[in-house]
C-alpha cells in the first residue's frame, strides 16, 4: 500500500488541480457572458428609445425621410448583432444615425425646445454612457479571462476543455474621428 501511496497522492493533486482549474475557468466565462448581456441590454435600451425620439422629430420634421429610414436600419442592425464585432459594426451605424436626428433638430428650433424631445435626448445622452461602462466592464472582464486562458499551467487544461481568448468589444473602423456638422 505504501507502494502506491505517492501515486495515489499525485492523482489525486492532479485531479484536484484540473478540478480547481475548470472551476475558475468556468467562473471566468460566467463573468464575461453576464458583462455581455449587460452590453446587449444597455444597447436594447438604446434601440429602444430611438423609435420614441424619431416620432418626437418626425413630427417637426416630416420631409426628413431619409434620416428615419437611417435610425430604423441603425435600430435593425444593433438587434440583429450576435458578436462584439458586430455590435461595434452596428454602434457605429447607431452612432451616425443619432448624428443625423441631431443635425435635423438643429434645424427645427421649436424641436429642440419641445419638452418630450429634450427628455428623449437627455434619456440617450444617459444610456449611451451606460453603454459605455457596460463596454468597459464587459473588455475588463475578457482581460481577465483571456489572461487565465494564456497561464500557465492553467492554458493546459484550458486547452483540454475547449476554452480560448474570448473577443474584446472594440470600435468599429473610422468610429474614432470626430463628426462633421454642417448647417
Amino acid at each position: 500500500m505504501k507502494k502506491f501511496l505517492p501515486v495515489i497522492l499525485i492523482v489525486l493533486a492532479v485531479v484536484g488541480l484540473f478540478g480547481s482549474t475548470y472551476n475558475k475557468l468556468q467562473v471566468k466565462d460566467e463573468d464575461v457572458n453576464q458583462a455581455w448581456a449587460q452590453v446587449e441590454n444597455t444597447m436594447q435600451r438604446r434601440a429602444d428609445l430611438i423609435p420614441n425620439l424619431v416620432e418626437t422629430v418626425k413630427g417637426y420634421a416630416k420631409h426628413e425621410e431619409d434620416v428615419f429610414t437611417k435610425v430604423t436600419e441603425a435600430r435593425s442592425a444593433v438587434q440583429s448583432a450576435k458578436t462584439p464585432g458586430e455590435y461595434a459594426a452596428a454602434n457605429e451605424q447607431m452612432n451616425e444615425a443619432i448624428r443625423n436626428i441631431n443635425v435635423v433638430a438643429e434645424a427645427y428650433p421649436d424641436l429642440k425646445a419641445n419638452e418630450s424631445f429634450q427628455n428623449l435626448q437627455a434619456e440617450l445622452a444617459g444610456t449611451e454612457n451606460r453603454i459605455a461602462v457596460e463596454r468597459k466592464r464587459y473588455n475588463e472582464k475578457v482581460a481577465d479571462f483571456n489572461k487565465a486562458v494564456k497561464h500557465f499551467p492553467t492554458n493546459l487544461v484550458a486547452k483540454m476543455l475547449g476554452f480560448g481568448p474570448r473577443e474584446y468589444f472594440q470600435l468599429a473602423e473610422g468610429a474614432d474621428k470626430v463628426p462633421t456638422v454642417k448647417f
